[in-house]
């Protein structure tokens, strides 16, 4: 079960793909599309990946951050956003910390459950039933 809209979204703090570290305090004032993923260059996992990617320049225009995350190691996370061409940060959560804080456990990776984080550090929305082709259009019209 996920959290609900209107709890304060778990801080955390995690490596990019880069090695660079990232927290969700990095972006007070900002709205935080937090979507997590079961595992790097798999169908569905690419598909959700590319329909952020096609619709980043509508998140930027809004002042929107993505985020991605998944079990998978800063490497694999690399070669999945080189593959792609992906814009946006993938966090890599090889423990299960940040997975675990969200209630996205699926038992050995990451359930697909996205979360909106308001400017504020609140769950704005919540989405379970992820269409992984039309994600990103989703959550933009979600946010209308």
């Amino acid at each position: 079960m996920a959290l609900n809209v209107g709890t304060d979204a778990p801080a955390f703090t995690a490596k990019d793909s880069e090695g660079n570290t990232v927290s969700l305090s990095d972006f007070a004032g900002k709205t935080v599309v937090l979507y997590f993923y079961p595992k790097d260059d798999t169908p569905g996992c690419t598909k959700e990946a590319q329909s952020f990617r096609d619709k980043y320049a509508d998140y930027q225009g809004k002042d929107m951050v993505v985020l991605g995350v998944s079990k998978d190691d800063e490497a694999s996370h690399k070669k999945f956003k080189e593959k792609f061409g992906l814009p946006f940060q993938l966090l890599a959560d090889p423990d299960g910390t940040i997975i675990k804080a969200y209630d996205v456990d699926g038992g050995g990776y990451a359930k697909r459950v996205t979360y909106i984080i308001d400017g504020n550090g609140k769950i704005s929305h919540v989405d379970e039933k992820v269409k992984t082709d039309s994600h990103a259009q989703d959550i933009l019209a979600a946010m209308s």
